[in-house]
């Protein structure tokens, strides 16, 4: 071959990869956010996995990597989030625990089925029966949640103690806290979580994460893709937030929260501008066995922001009063 044969494939091969990169993107845009997805997964140390539980696919990240024996811990994801949320932490667990990190059913990878019930107690079923199906653990396991994951997981435990061992209630909604800017605008039927446009994603950022460094950065094209998806989730977002934070089954979890009698753990940032950090206090008076951590200097997503801290927190749960 020829060196001018050898310059015009070194220009022809780079060509052709951007062409299938282009039809990709435009057959699949969002494929740009799987694919960093999968890349903060493979970072963290999770392996990929789908199970059918009833009527719904759940996709689900794990790892298996852990002693004999190992306690179970699955993680719940909070409200336009997904099980990517908790990787920072999960990969700060990983090699203690067997992980399960869930996308919800509606949520992320995870089936919708137009028309179903995605408010607290339907999802607690749901969980509960993802648990006694891929869990499997005869102790029962360590069920941490989030924000809406949060009220997921205080009803699951108060509901299914057999298969709760320990909970964790994180920045977690499902009580009637302090009046702040968020929750005033659920209550007057807006979703302050909605984006629409870049001014809009900014807000969303800003009104969750209080430390500007850990912020995730979605340069252009996955910034667009990201607000094109959000976008077109809106009024199933509107649905799910109608259910959870101005029905009947608002503070469902903050109610059943008081037969919880599992070890517990709650925990809070001071400046957590979502869920405001009276809820801890509320949830305290329910489970007055759980222990307390508020964290300073971080907003609604400590799983981000403070992730040693939230790991640290979640091994003195588990680890507390456990036998070998």
């Amino acid at each position: 071959m020829t060196h001018r044969s050898l310059r015009l494939l070194a220009i022809a091969i780079p060509l052709m990869l951007l062409l299938v990169a282009a039809m990709v993107l435009w057959r699949d845009p969002y494929s740009v956010i799987r694919a960093d997805f999968a890349r903060q997964r493979m970072a963290a140390g999770l392996s990929r996995e789908s199970v059918r539980v009833d009527d719904h696919l759940w996709v689900y990240a794990y790892s298996d990597d852990a002693p004999r024996g190992a306690p179970t811990v699955v993680m719940l994801h909070g409200f336009t989030g997904s099980k990517e949320n908790w990787y920072p932490v999960a990969q700060r667990l990983r090699g203690r625990y067997r992980l399960l990190v869930p996308d919800l059913p509606g949520w992320g990878e995870s089936q919708r089925i137009g028309g179903r019930d995605y408010g607290f107690a339907a999802q607690a079923e749901r969980v509960d029966h993802f648990i006694k199906q891929v869990a499997a653990d005869p102790r029962g396991v360590v069920l941490l949640g989030h924000s809406m994951g949060g009220g997921i997981a205080a009803v699951t435990a108060a509901r299914h103690p057999r298969e709760v061992a320990r909970v964790g209630l994180i920045d977690a909604a499902g009580v009637r806290f302090a009046d702040n800017r968020f929750g005033e605008q659920v209550l007057a039927g807006k979703n302050p979580f909605a984006v629409e446009d870049e001014a809009s994603l900014q807000r969303y950022l800003d009104t969750v994460f209080h430390d500007a460094r850990a912020r995730p950065w979605a340069p252009w094209p996955a910034s667009r893709i990201y607000i094109n998806q959000r976008r077109g989730d809106a009024q199933f977002e509107q649905q799910v937030l109608a259910r959870i934070g101005r029905s009947d089954e608002s503070f469902l979890p903050g109610k059943a929260a008081a037969a919880i009698r599992q070890p517990a753990l709650l925990l809070w940032c001071r400046q957590d501008a979502v869920i405001d950090p009276s809820a801890l206090e509320l949830y305290a008076r329910q489970i007055p066995q759980a222990s307390r951590v508020l964290l300073d200097g971080c907003g609604h997503m400590s799983l981000v922001e403070q992730p040693e801290k939230v790991a640290q927190a979640i091994e003195t749960l588990i680890e507390r009063g456990r036998t070998q």
